[in-house]
Order: structure tokens, then C-alpha cells, then sequence
């Protein structure tokens, strides 16, 4: 029987809290277990195993991802709303890297599909990018180039991998003038190529 208490929401969000402590790649349902003063076999009532877990951490933190990158860009445009976009995920992932490691592993696409937090990431970012009048195939390749950006500066970032004396911050900003730069002359690819 279950502890009384104790759900599957209220185990993700506790999962996603440890991530952010002691990193996603350290979470462990005996951990999250002891978290709770229960037994392992307690949490498989709410969670069918470690990679359910990891997904539904996942699920999590994109959702909470995308609802501050949509409040950051609404009314936005052009680069204001790329600037709004970038900070809100640089923001997120240096104050959740836990969470925001659980973004970045991979997912089954049939659960990426029935997933509404994911949909309106997909429809924010692409609705981004259209304002730049693109078009697929080149709508895919600039998300590839935004996320890639996005995570390696992010990644860097936050292990000190940024040695030289200039401020981090001032060299974002240039990043996504940068970005935004590319995406206004974005070379087109006809969508058949």
C-alpha cells in the first residue's frame, strides 16, 4: 500500500528538487526513496521505474521551461523577442540544472507527441522563427542552431568554462545579436532539398 501522501506529482517534483541538489545523473529512486522516509518499493505505485522517472522529470522541467520562455516573449517581436527567448532559457538553466539537464535527454516521440507542454515549445519556438519568415526545411535547422547555441553556452557557463577576463553576460548578448543576425540573412533551402 501506498504512504499516505505520497503521489506520483508530489515524487516527480521531489525527483526534479534532488536533480537540481545533487544532478540529474545522480537521481536514484533508493535516494528519493530515503527523501520520504519510505521504502524503494513505495515509489513503484507511483513511478514504474527509474527512466519513468527521469521522463516525468523531464516533462516537468519543459513545461516549467516553456511557460517562462512564453511569459518572457508575449507581445514580443523580432530580436526583442529572441532576447526575451534566450534569456529566459539561460536563466532557467543556471537557476535549475538538475531540471534542465532532464530537458535535454531523449525521448520517445510518441510521448513527445501526446505531450502538451512539449507541443507549445515546439509551437512557441517555431512561431519564433516564423516571424523571421522561415519556412521548413530551414525551420528545423535554425531550432538545431538555437538549441545548440542555447545548451553549449549554457553547458559552459555552468561549469566555469569560460576562462577570459570579458563578461559572460555581455558575450550572451553578442551571441544572440549574433543569432539574430543569422536568422534575418538565413541562407533559404527549397523544401525539397
Amino acid at each position: 500500500m501506498a504512504r499516505a501522501g505520497l503521489t506520483a506529482d508530489r515524487v516527480v517534483a521531489a525527483a526534479a528538487d534532488l536533480a537540481d541538489e545533487v544532478g540529474f545523473e545522480n537521481v536514484s529512486l533508493s535516494a528519493l526513496a530515503r527523501g520520504f522516509g519510505v521504502k524503494d518499493a513505495s515509489l513503484y505505485s507511483h513511478v514504474r521505474n527509474l527512466q519513468d522517472l527521469r521522463t516525468r522529470v523531464a516533462f516537468l522541467a519543459g513545461g516549467e521551461l516553456i511557460d517562462r520562455i512564453a511569459v518572457a516573449v508575449e507581445g514580443r517581436s523580432g530580436r526583442d523577442a529572441l532576447g526575451a527567448f534566450a534569456g529566459a532559457y539561460r536563466a532557467y538553466a543556471l537557476e535549475h540544472p538538475g531540471r534542465y539537464a532532464a530537458t535535454q535527454i531523449r525521448i520517445d516521440q510518441a510521448l513527445v507527441a501526446a505531450s502538451p507542454a512539449l507541443r507549445r515549445t515546439a509551437e512557441i519556438t517555431y512561431g519564433l522563427l516564423r516571424a523571421y519568415g522561415l519556412e521548413e526545411p530551414d525551420l528545423t535547422d535554425a531550432v538545431r542552431l538555437l538549441r545548440s547555441t542555447f545548451h553549449g553556452y549554457c553547458a559552459l557557463e555552468s561549469t566555469g568554462g569560460f576562462g577570459a577576463p570579458r563578461d559572460v553576460r555581455r558575450s550572451w548578448e553578442r551571441a544572440v545579436d549574433a543569432l539574430h543576425v543569422a536568422l534575418t540573412h538565413w541562407p533559404r533551402e527549397a523544401a525539397d532539398g
